[in-house]
């Protein structure tokens, strides 16, 4: 029975633990998976812009024994409006594992309920980011310890990456304090482990990692930016978390907006870390998806 990587909320405790255990072992010792997915194949379908991502699919993969096809959407005959489903289907002849970066949630849940023996990796969508939040909770554990029971604070837009830190909050046991442009406060997931705060100073104190995203994404228009006066994170604004607290962004990152620069620099380790982590974690998720330990 084939398994999908589709949103961290499908994901049982367990088994998201064991994917973070296993990207640990996997980046200390690298060595010991290079056949671990001896000539699998991995389609990469990219319908959005990619850096981390794409870079961390394709080298995980082949740094797994494995074989990576990178497709751009508008190189594609689903530029030529051929469908979802029939593109599922002809991967599913082709591939073991199909990860895909795409514009709304339901074509990617189309892309899994049509390949029948592939396993699918949500690789972003307009409703989550999966892949990001599992490197950015093993770069917290690798700079903090455990994460439960922690806090996080979220400073920023309401939007797929904060959706993923909610999800994970409930399967992991640790809480999320939410700072947002209060028109926006209700598109935040119900959840007993997010708190809205409407004081950013507030949201802050007492967290052991502060993170936040571009205030638009992809495809949105420049005109939201205009909510977000105010919410930059600064160093004024970090001090007022815990000693030990951490920086966290998913990137890229638009210094003087969503963040300073000198927040940039003075916790450059983790913000990089946590692109790196990326790596880690895609061959951890791969290799779960296709039930290799």
């Amino acid at each position: 029975m084939k398994k999908d990587f589709l949103d961290i909320e499908q994901i049982v405790a367990k088994d998201l633990k064991h994917i973070l255990d296993l990207a640990k072992k996997i980046k200390k010792n690298p060595e010991n998976y290079y056949k671990a997915l001896l000539n699998k194949k991995l389609i990469l379908l990219l319908e959005k812009s990619s850096t981390r991502t794409r870079i961390s699919f394709e080298f995980a993969i082949k740094e797994l024994g494995g074989h990576c096809s990178v497709l751009n959407a508008e190189n594609t005959q689903i530029s030529r409006s051929e469908s979802i489903a029939d593109t599922a289907k002809v991967f599913d002849r082709y591939a073991d594992i199909v990860a895909f970066r795409t514009s709304t949630h339901d074509r990617l849940l189309q892309m899994a309920s049509n390949c029948k023996k592939a396993s699918v990796i949500n690789a972003l969508t307009d409703r989550s980011h999966p892949c990001q939040i599992i490197a950015d909770i093993m770069t917290f554990i690798e700079h903090n310890g455990d994460i439960k029971d922690k806090k996080i604070a979220w400073i920023g837009d309401v939007n797929n990456v904060l959706q993923s830190w909610i999800e994970a909050a409930e399967k992991l046991d640790f809480f999320i304090n939410v700072y947002c442009p209060e028109v926006l406060k209700n598109k935040i997931a119900d959840s007993i482990k997010c708190t809205y705060f409407n004081n950013k100073n507030e949201a802050v104190i007492g967290c052991d990692a502060v993170t936040t995203d571009t205030w638009v994404s992809m495809g949105e228009s420049k005109e939201k930016m205009k909510l977000f006066e105010g919410f930059i994170v600064d160093k004024n604004l970090m001090n007022l978390a815990n000693k030990n607290a951490i920086f966290l962004h998913c990137l890229p990152a638009y210094r003087e907006h969503e963040v300073s620069s000198e927040v940039m620099d003075l916790y450059e380790k983790t913000i990089f870390d946590e692109a790196e982590n990326r790596l880690h974690v895609q061959k951890a998720i791969l290799m779960w998806c296709l039930n290799v330990v």
